[in-house]
Protein backbone atom coordinates (compact mmCIF):
# COMPACT_ATOMS: atom_id res chain seq x y z
CA UNK A 1 0.00 0.00 0.00
CA UNK A 2 1.45 3.62 -0.76
CA UNK A 3 -0.23 6.48 1.11
CA UNK A 4 -0.39 9.77 -1.17
CA UNK A 5 -1.42 13.46 -0.12
CA UNK A 6 -5.10 14.44 -1.50
CA UNK A 7 -5.27 16.89 -4.33
CA UNK A 8 -7.66 18.86 -5.96
CA UNK A 9 -9.66 17.75 -8.83
CA UNK A 10 -9.03 19.06 -12.87
CA UNK A 11 -11.43 19.28 -14.92
CA UNK A 12 -15.71 18.06 -14.59
CA UNK A 13 -15.92 14.08 -15.23
CA UNK A 14 -19.45 12.16 -16.13
CA UNK A 15 -20.05 10.08 -13.52
CA UNK A 16 -23.00 7.58 -14.42
CA UNK A 17 -25.00 6.15 -11.25
CA UNK A 18 -26.74 3.56 -11.80
CA UNK A 19 -29.92 3.14 -8.75
CA UNK A 20 -31.60 0.04 -8.97
CA UNK A 21 -34.94 -0.11 -7.39
CA UNK A 22 -37.43 -2.57 -6.46
CA UNK A 23 -40.01 -0.91 -3.18
CA UNK A 24 -37.97 1.35 -2.24
CA UNK A 25 -39.77 4.28 -3.39
CA UNK A 26 -39.55 5.54 0.00
CA UNK A 27 -36.30 5.91 0.07
CA UNK A 28 -35.72 7.04 -3.56
CA UNK A 29 -35.20 10.76 -3.33
CA UNK A 30 -32.75 11.29 -0.66
CA UNK A 31 -30.92 8.13 -2.68
CA UNK A 32 -31.15 10.58 -5.84
CA UNK A 33 -30.93 13.41 -4.49
CA UNK A 34 -27.58 12.77 -2.69
CA UNK A 35 -26.08 12.49 -6.05
CA UNK A 36 -27.43 15.56 -7.47
CA UNK A 37 -25.89 17.16 -4.77
CA UNK A 38 -22.48 15.78 -5.59
CA UNK A 39 -20.34 19.04 -6.58
CA UNK A 40 -17.26 18.97 -8.68
CA UNK A 41 -18.52 16.44 -11.77
CA UNK A 42 -21.36 16.12 -14.58
CA UNK A 43 -23.93 13.60 -13.50
CA UNK A 44 -25.78 10.96 -15.57
CA UNK A 45 -28.70 8.91 -12.74
CA UNK A 46 -30.52 6.30 -14.07
CA UNK A 47 -32.68 4.62 -12.04
CA UNK A 48 -33.98 1.40 -12.73
CA UNK A 49 -37.13 0.16 -11.29
CA UNK A 50 -37.35 -3.68 -11.38
CA UNK A 51 -41.36 -3.97 -11.70
CA UNK A 52 -42.29 -2.47 -7.87
CA UNK A 53 -45.37 -3.05 -6.59
CA UNK A 54 -45.21 0.08 -4.64
CA UNK A 55 -44.87 4.01 -6.06
CA UNK A 56 -41.34 3.71 -6.64
CA UNK A 57 -41.81 3.80 -10.49
CA UNK A 58 -44.01 7.37 -10.24
CA UNK A 59 -41.52 8.60 -7.56
CA UNK A 60 -39.04 8.34 -10.09
CA UNK A 61 -40.44 9.44 -13.38
CA UNK A 62 -41.10 12.68 -10.50
CA UNK A 63 -37.65 12.95 -10.47
CA UNK A 64 -36.93 12.56 -13.97
CA UNK A 65 -39.09 15.12 -14.62
CA UNK A 66 -38.02 17.10 -11.86
CA UNK A 67 -34.08 17.00 -12.75
CA UNK A 68 -32.88 17.10 -16.43
CA UNK A 69 -30.06 14.10 -14.90
CA UNK A 70 -32.16 11.94 -13.80
CA UNK A 71 -34.11 8.66 -15.98
CA UNK A 72 -35.87 5.89 -15.27
CA UNK A 73 -35.77 2.34 -16.66
CA UNK A 74 -38.90 0.49 -15.94
CA UNK A 75 -38.45 -3.63 -16.06
CA UNK A 76 -41.62 -5.25 -17.62
CA UNK A 77 -41.22 -8.13 -15.38
CA UNK A 78 -39.08 -8.74 -12.01
CA UNK A 79 -35.94 -9.58 -13.00
CA UNK A 80 -34.53 -9.54 -9.73
CA UNK A 81 -31.13 -8.04 -8.62
CA UNK A 82 -28.50 -8.78 -10.92
CA UNK A 83 -30.38 -8.89 -13.88
CA UNK A 84 -31.54 -4.83 -12.53
CA UNK A 85 -28.17 -3.91 -11.99
CA UNK A 86 -27.16 -5.24 -16.12
CA UNK A 87 -29.46 -2.78 -17.54
CA UNK A 88 -28.79 -0.02 -15.75
CA UNK A 89 -25.45 -0.60 -16.29
CA UNK A 90 -26.08 -1.03 -20.17
CA UNK A 91 -26.91 2.27 -20.58
CA UNK A 92 -23.87 3.95 -19.09
CA UNK A 93 -22.08 6.15 -20.61
CA UNK A 94 -19.61 8.62 -17.96
CA UNK A 95 -15.92 8.36 -17.42
CA UNK A 96 -16.76 6.52 -14.13
CA UNK A 97 -19.55 3.86 -12.80
CA UNK A 98 -21.28 4.03 -9.62
CA UNK A 99 -23.83 1.42 -8.72
CA UNK A 100 -25.96 3.07 -5.72
CA UNK A 101 -28.68 0.88 -3.95
CA UNK A 102 -32.07 3.14 -3.41
CA UNK A 103 -31.76 2.65 0.05
CA UNK A 104 -28.23 3.66 0.80
CA UNK A 105 -27.27 7.39 -0.10
CA UNK A 106 -23.44 8.88 -1.42
CA UNK A 107 -21.44 11.18 1.29
CA UNK A 108 -21.32 14.84 0.45
CA UNK A 109 -18.34 15.10 -1.81
CA UNK A 110 -17.73 11.82 -2.87
CA UNK A 111 -17.73 11.37 -6.46
CA UNK A 112 -15.49 14.20 -6.59
CA UNK A 113 -13.12 12.88 -4.05
CA UNK A 114 -13.00 9.49 -6.27
CA UNK A 115 -12.62 11.04 -9.75
CA UNK A 116 -9.46 13.30 -8.29
CA UNK A 117 -7.90 10.35 -7.26
CA UNK A 118 -8.72 8.92 -10.60
CA UNK A 119 -7.21 11.90 -12.65
CA UNK A 120 -4.11 12.14 -10.53
CA UNK A 121 -3.54 8.41 -11.05
CA UNK A 122 -4.58 6.87 -14.32
CA UNK A 123 -3.66 3.43 -13.97
CA UNK A 124 -6.28 2.46 -11.24
CA UNK A 125 -9.94 0.96 -12.28
CA UNK A 126 -11.06 0.63 -9.03
CA UNK A 127 -11.46 3.57 -5.98
CA UNK A 128 -13.05 2.94 -3.26
CA UNK A 129 -13.65 4.50 0.72
CA UNK A 130 -15.03 4.36 3.58
CA UNK A 131 -18.99 3.52 4.04
CA UNK A 132 -20.88 4.18 7.65
CA UNK A 133 -23.91 2.12 8.49
CA UNK A 134 -27.44 3.68 9.32
CA UNK A 135 -30.69 2.77 10.05
CA UNK A 136 -32.69 6.22 9.59
CA UNK A 137 -31.55 10.15 9.47
CA UNK A 138 -29.99 11.74 10.40
CA UNK A 139 -27.05 10.09 9.27
CA UNK A 140 -23.14 9.74 11.38
CA UNK A 141 -20.92 12.70 10.98
CA UNK A 142 -18.61 12.06 7.71
CA UNK A 143 -15.11 11.14 8.88
CA UNK A 144 -13.09 13.67 6.85
CA UNK A 145 -10.78 12.79 3.93
CA UNK A 146 -7.33 12.59 5.11
CA UNK A 147 -5.03 10.65 2.27
CA UNK A 148 -5.26 8.52 -0.66
CA UNK A 149 -4.23 5.20 -0.57
CA UNK A 150 -3.04 3.18 -3.88
CA UNK A 151 -2.42 -1.04 -4.50
CA UNK A 152 -0.91 -2.29 -7.68
CA UNK A 153 -4.11 -4.45 -8.55
CA UNK A 154 -2.20 -8.32 -8.15
CA UNK A 155 -1.73 -6.82 -4.40
CA UNK A 156 -4.84 -6.20 -3.91
CA UNK A 157 -6.15 -9.25 -5.52
CA UNK A 158 -3.85 -11.38 -2.90
CA UNK A 159 -4.66 -9.15 0.20
CA UNK A 160 -8.92 -9.81 -1.25
CA UNK A 161 -7.68 -13.46 -1.18
CA UNK A 162 -5.97 -14.58 1.52
CA UNK A 163 -8.24 -12.78 3.80
CA UNK A 164 -11.54 -13.99 1.54
CA UNK A 165 -13.31 -11.01 2.55
CA UNK A 166 -15.54 -8.50 0.47
CA UNK A 167 -13.28 -5.37 1.08
CA UNK A 168 -16.40 -3.36 -0.24
CA UNK A 169 -19.68 -2.83 0.76
CA UNK A 170 -20.90 -1.78 -2.39
CA UNK A 171 -22.25 2.13 -2.66
CA UNK A 172 -18.34 3.54 -1.99
CA UNK A 173 -17.27 1.98 -4.97
CA UNK A 174 -16.77 3.82 -8.18
CA UNK A 175 -15.10 1.83 -11.00
CA UNK A 176 -13.98 3.05 -15.22
CA UNK A 177 -17.05 2.37 -17.50
CA UNK A 178 -14.02 0.31 -19.50
CA UNK A 179 -14.27 -2.47 -16.45
CA UNK A 180 -18.25 -2.85 -17.23
CA UNK A 181 -17.80 -3.01 -20.50
CA UNK A 182 -15.09 -5.86 -20.59
CA UNK A 183 -16.70 -7.72 -18.03
CA UNK A 184 -19.99 -7.05 -18.44
CA UNK A 185 -20.95 -5.95 -15.31
CA UNK A 186 -22.40 -8.10 -12.27
CA UNK A 187 -21.99 -12.02 -12.76
CA UNK A 188 -25.02 -13.71 -12.43
CA UNK A 189 -23.97 -17.38 -11.57
CA UNK A 190 -22.89 -15.61 -8.06
CA UNK A 191 -26.02 -13.93 -7.13
CA UNK A 192 -24.66 -13.56 -3.72
CA UNK A 193 -21.40 -12.04 -4.36
CA UNK A 194 -21.18 -10.98 -7.70
CA UNK A 195 -20.21 -7.69 -6.23
CA UNK A 196 -16.85 -8.88 -4.85
CA UNK A 197 -16.01 -11.05 -8.32
CA UNK A 198 -16.35 -7.67 -10.00
CA UNK A 199 -14.15 -5.52 -7.84
CA UNK A 200 -11.62 -8.48 -8.07
CA UNK A 201 -11.93 -8.64 -11.77
CA UNK A 202 -11.25 -4.67 -12.21
CA UNK A 203 -8.04 -5.12 -9.94
CA UNK A 204 -7.03 -7.40 -12.80
CA UNK A 205 -6.85 -5.00 -15.26
CA UNK A 206 -5.88 -1.47 -13.63
CA UNK A 207 -4.80 -0.34 -10.35
CA UNK A 208 -7.05 0.19 -6.69
CA UNK A 209 -6.92 3.52 -4.95
CA UNK A 210 -8.87 4.42 -1.75
CA UNK A 211 -10.05 8.03 -0.51
CA UNK A 212 -9.30 7.65 3.43
CA UNK A 213 -12.61 9.32 4.39
CA UNK A 214 -16.27 8.59 4.33
CA UNK A 215 -17.80 8.01 0.97
CA UNK A 216 -21.17 6.88 1.36
CA UNK A 217 -23.78 5.18 3.94
CA UNK A 218 -24.96 1.83 3.87
CA UNK A 219 -28.80 1.37 5.19
CA UNK A 220 -29.18 -1.23 7.71
CA UNK A 221 -32.75 -2.05 7.63
CA UNK A 222 -33.20 -5.74 8.18
CA UNK A 223 -35.19 -6.21 5.09
CA UNK A 224 -31.38 -5.98 3.13
CA UNK A 225 -30.52 -8.91 0.65
CA UNK A 226 -27.90 -9.54 2.93
CA UNK A 227 -29.95 -10.45 5.50
CA UNK A 228 -32.63 -12.33 3.65
CA UNK A 229 -31.99 -14.07 0.96
CA UNK A 230 -28.30 -15.13 1.86
CA UNK A 231 -28.55 -15.07 5.98
CA UNK A 232 -26.02 -16.89 7.53
CA UNK A 233 -22.55 -17.31 8.00
CA UNK A 234 -22.04 -20.32 6.99
CA UNK A 235 -24.21 -19.69 3.65
CA UNK A 236 -22.02 -16.18 3.25
CA UNK A 237 -18.69 -18.31 3.28
CA UNK A 238 -19.68 -21.09 0.88
CA UNK A 239 -20.44 -18.64 -1.73
CA UNK A 240 -17.62 -16.29 -1.33
CA UNK A 241 -15.47 -19.73 -1.62
CA UNK A 242 -17.11 -20.84 -4.57
CA UNK A 243 -16.29 -17.33 -6.10
CA UNK A 244 -12.83 -17.27 -5.15
CA UNK A 245 -12.35 -20.98 -6.79
CA UNK A 246 -13.97 -19.72 -9.88
CA UNK A 247 -11.78 -16.28 -10.04
CA UNK A 248 -8.90 -18.29 -9.10
CA UNK A 249 -9.25 -21.10 -11.54
CA UNK A 250 -8.62 -21.96 -15.18
CA UNK A 251 -11.19 -19.71 -16.62
CA UNK A 252 -11.13 -16.63 -14.10
CA UNK A 253 -9.90 -13.34 -14.38
CA UNK A 254 -7.62 -14.25 -11.96
CA UNK A 255 -6.17 -17.48 -12.99
CA UNK A 256 -3.07 -15.74 -14.97
CA UNK A 257 -1.92 -13.32 -11.61
CA UNK A 258 1.53 -14.16 -10.30
CA UNK A 259 1.33 -16.64 -7.83
CA UNK A 260 -2.69 -17.48 -7.99
CA UNK A 261 -2.40 -21.10 -7.00
CA UNK A 262 -1.07 -19.82 -3.85
CA UNK A 263 -3.76 -17.44 -3.44
CA UNK A 264 -6.18 -20.19 -4.10
CA UNK A 265 -4.58 -22.41 -0.99
CA UNK A 266 -4.02 -19.52 0.96
CA UNK A 267 -7.58 -18.60 0.43
CA UNK A 268 -9.02 -22.21 1.60
CA UNK A 269 -6.78 -22.04 4.97
CA UNK A 270 -8.66 -19.07 6.27
CA UNK A 271 -11.65 -20.39 5.15
CA UNK A 272 -11.24 -23.28 7.02
CA UNK A 273 -9.57 -21.41 10.13
CA UNK A 274 -12.43 -18.74 10.00
CA UNK A 275 -15.54 -21.59 10.09
CA UNK A 276 -13.98 -23.43 12.65
CA UNK A 277 -13.57 -19.88 14.87
CA UNK A 278 -17.29 -19.54 14.15
CA UNK A 279 -18.05 -23.31 15.29
CA UNK A 280 -15.80 -22.57 18.55
CA UNK A 281 -17.41 -19.50 19.31
CA UNK A 282 -21.23 -21.59 18.92
CA UNK A 283 -20.10 -23.83 21.12
CA UNK A 284 -18.78 -21.34 24.07
CA UNK A 285 -21.81 -19.47 23.59
CA UNK A 286 -23.77 -19.25 27.33
CA UNK A 287 -27.10 -20.93 27.37
CA UNK A 288 -28.72 -24.26 28.13
CA UNK A 289 -26.78 -27.33 27.73
CA UNK A 290 -25.09 -27.27 24.00
CA UNK A 291 -27.95 -24.93 23.30
CA UNK A 292 -25.78 -22.36 22.04
CA UNK A 293 -27.40 -18.70 21.17
CA UNK A 294 -29.89 -20.46 18.51
CA UNK A 295 -31.37 -23.50 20.34
CA UNK A 296 -29.65 -26.63 20.89
CA UNK A 297 -30.82 -28.70 17.48
CA UNK A 298 -29.76 -25.25 15.33
CA UNK A 299 -26.49 -24.85 17.40
CA UNK A 300 -25.55 -28.89 16.74
CA UNK A 301 -26.53 -28.43 13.38
CA UNK A 302 -24.77 -25.17 12.56
CA UNK A 303 -21.37 -26.54 14.29
CA UNK A 304 -21.83 -29.44 12.25
CA UNK A 305 -21.75 -27.89 9.06
CA UNK A 306 -19.03 -25.17 9.69
CA UNK A 307 -16.84 -28.12 10.69
CA UNK A 308 -17.43 -30.05 7.24
CA UNK A 309 -17.02 -27.16 5.59
CA UNK A 310 -13.55 -26.56 6.56
CA UNK A 311 -12.61 -30.09 6.18
CA UNK A 312 -14.16 -29.05 2.67
CA UNK A 313 -11.64 -26.20 2.32
CA UNK A 314 -8.83 -27.55 4.41
CA UNK A 315 -8.55 -31.01 5.32
CA UNK A 316 -5.16 -30.64 7.03
CA UNK A 317 -7.54 -28.33 9.60
CA UNK A 318 -8.14 -31.16 11.71
CA UNK A 319 -4.84 -31.51 13.04
CA UNK A 320 -4.16 -28.00 14.48
CA UNK A 321 -5.12 -26.46 18.02
CA UNK A 322 -8.31 -24.90 16.12
CA UNK A 323 -9.47 -28.44 14.49
CA UNK A 324 -8.67 -30.07 18.10
CA UNK A 325 -10.42 -27.70 20.05
CA UNK A 326 -13.53 -27.49 18.56
CA UNK A 327 -13.25 -31.79 18.47
CA UNK A 328 -13.07 -31.85 21.92
CA UNK A 329 -15.71 -29.19 22.79
CA UNK A 330 -17.99 -30.93 20.40
CA UNK A 331 -17.86 -33.95 22.58
CA UNK A 332 -17.43 -32.03 25.99
CA UNK A 333 -21.44 -30.80 25.24
CA UNK A 334 -21.41 -27.73 27.96
CA UNK A 335 -19.08 -24.99 27.43
CA UNK A 336 -15.61 -24.97 28.58
CA UNK A 337 -14.61 -23.07 32.05
CA UNK A 338 -12.76 -20.87 30.02
CA UNK A 339 -15.12 -19.82 27.25
CA UNK A 340 -15.99 -16.73 28.37
CA UNK A 341 -12.35 -15.87 27.48
CA UNK A 342 -12.57 -17.27 24.22
CA UNK A 343 -15.37 -15.35 23.08
CA UNK A 344 -13.80 -12.33 24.06
CA UNK A 345 -10.80 -12.77 21.96
CA UNK A 346 -13.31 -13.87 19.12
CA UNK A 347 -15.18 -10.38 19.56
CA UNK A 348 -11.44 -8.83 20.00
CA UNK A 349 -10.49 -10.36 16.93
CA UNK A 350 -13.42 -9.06 14.70
CA UNK A 351 -12.83 -5.72 15.62
CA UNK A 352 -9.39 -5.15 15.03
CA UNK A 353 -10.09 -6.50 11.68
CA UNK A 354 -12.86 -4.33 11.60
CA UNK A 355 -10.68 -1.04 12.76
CA UNK A 356 -8.29 -2.36 9.94
CA UNK A 357 -10.65 -2.25 7.44
CA UNK A 358 -12.46 0.86 8.38
CA UNK A 359 -9.25 2.77 8.65
CA UNK A 360 -6.93 1.13 5.56
CA UNK A 361 -9.76 -0.25 3.32
CA UNK A 362 -8.14 -3.73 3.44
Amino acid sequence: MRLHRLRAGTGRPLVSVVIPCYNYGHYLPDAVQSVLAQPGVDLEVIVVDDCSTDDSAAVAERLATQHPQVRLIRNPVNKRHIATYNTGLAEVTGDYVVLLSADDQLAPGALGRAAALFGAHPELSLVYGQVLTFAEPPLPEPQRARSWSTWRGPEWVERSCRTTGNLITNPEAIVRREVIERFGGYDPRFPHAADMLLWLQAATVGDVGRVNGTQAYYRDHGANMHSTDYAGVLTDMRERSVLLEHFLGREGAGSTLPGAAEMRAASRRTFAREALRYALNELDAPGPHDAGPHGAGQAEGLVAGLAEFAREQWPAVTGTRLGRAVESRSRAGAPAWHAPASRRLFEARWALRWQRRHRWGT
